[in-house]
């Protein structure tokens, strides 16, 4: 019978682990690719006193048990030694036919990864601790919540990835981000009637600025995402049934390529009705579109409706900055300062508008071209004090008669 191996302490050793002279615990194994593996502890139990000057660790016996439960789950040993990079890179070569927007995102997450230590990590070795740790030092280096929020929006379906194939037991990002990092990002209101009013009369009144007012006016008016509005074609202006045929979007890549692109959502494709100043808008910006040598063709698409300096489709940044100079000369003549207005703060201002008004939710989500009308109604809505007072005073002003209580019968 073999002689029982004991440690130091004079307790008994199970098989594969063993102490040496300067007491250090190790433990012998193999792993699911048969191949011979040890790993080290300074205590042998968690109750164990960890020795003066020695980094805390788990028990060997912990570490046992994580070993086993590895084996019994089949995982692949080591998380396949991929480091974060490597998975995340894998994770996203099964990407494929992705929008440029899209695909720039992911650029941007590996490259953020290919800077960072965390991204040359072990997987297996990422714990949620590790994770969120991560997660705040890329806020403390300066990164907003949005961008943290894209870059855990890759990482953390390529860990899922990770769990699904065997390579790792559970996945560390699973927890929700604003429990660990701050949102900082900046809420983009809907300005109020009167600002828009005023916006729209000093941009028509400005001798510089007014040739851009009908498309502003436009924007306003109509809800449309600025990538739509800059997609638009002398035929998506259907001027006998009062309508905007919404089907497309017109966006530029970063190697400066103009794409036509489908609506960000299906339910984006639509038709957009037209009051009669948003016709006569449009009617003006065809009347003064200029002639063309030549018409760009892009994506099948011809005739757009605004075109730069060089005869190329105006893009979402060209409004950007328009919007971005005028709200700078609005303010550098006004006491009372114009908020930031962007395109996209047409578009909150326009649903907020519509909702106030009392337009049914349901048709307010279709001509916003949202596919989740919770979108519409908790994203794009403000509705204030001063909304919901005069709601209450209307109801309360309706006459009696009209009022039924829940357990009356209406009377025929």
């Amino acid at each position: 019978m073999s002689e029982t191996r004991k440690d130091h302490k004079g307790r008994k050793l199970w098989n594969g682990e063993s102490q040496r002279k300067d007491g250090k615990y190790e433990y012998k194994y193999q792993d699911a690719c048969g191949k011979r593996k040890t790993v080290y502890s300074w205590k042998l139990t968690p109750s164990d006193t960890m020795p003066k000057g020695r980094r805390n660790d788990l028990s060997l016996r912990e570490k046992e048990q994580l070993i086993q439960k590895e084996l019994n789950s089949n995982l692949i040993p080591g998380g396949g030694d991929l480091t974060v990079l490597e998975l995340v890179q894998r994770y996203l070569s099964l990407k494929k036919g992705v929008r440029h927007n899209t695909q720039a995102n992911y650029n941007f997450v590996v490259n953020i990864l290919k800077k960072e230590p965390f991204g040359q990590r072990r997987i297996d070795k990422i714990k949620t601790y590790d994770a969120k740790a991560w997660l705040i030092k890329l806020q403390e280096d300066g990164r907003g919540y949005s961008s943290i929020h894209s870059i855990r929006g890759v990482v953390r379906p390529a860990f899922q990835m990770a769990v699904e194939n065997d390579l790792l037991l559970r996945n560390p990002f699973d927890f929700q981000l604003n429990t660990v990092v701050v949102n900082d990002s900046v809420t983009r209101e809907a300005i109020s009637r009167q600002q828009e009013r005023a916006f729209l009369e000093f941009v028509k009144n400005d001798p510089h600025f007014c040739k851009y007012y009908e498309g502003i006016f436009i924007l306003f008016k109509t809800g449309l995402r600025i990538s739509e509005f800059v997609g638009l074609t002398v035929d998506d202006i259907d001027f006998e049934n009062n309508r905007i045929i919404v089907d497309h979007q017109l966006q530029r890549t970063r190697d400066m390529k103009y794409v036509i692109e489908p609506t960000k959502t299906s339910c984006g494709t639509r038709m957009v009705p037209m009051t009669p100043e948003v016709r006569d808008c449009f009617a003006t910006i065809i009347a003064n579109r200029k002639k063309q040598k030549k018409e760009p063709f892009i994506g099948g698409k011809s005739r757009f409706l605004y075109l730069d300096k060089n005869g190329m489709p105006m893009v979402a940044l060209h409004w950007e900055k328009y919007f971005q100079h005028i709200c700078d000369k609005y303010n550098s003549i006004y006491r009372v300062q114009m908020p930031k207005i962007t395109p996209h703060v047409c578009r909150h201002t326009f649903c907020s508008n519509m909702a106030k008004s009392g337009m049914n939710p349901k048709t307010l989500q279709y001509i916003m071209g949202h596919s989740d009308i919770g979108v519409t109604l908790n994203t794009y809505t403000h509705i204030g004090y001063e909304d919901a007072q005069n709601e209450m005073l209307e109801i309360g002003s309706l006459p009696q008669e009209n009022v039924r209580l829940p357990h009356q019968k209406r009377v025929s």
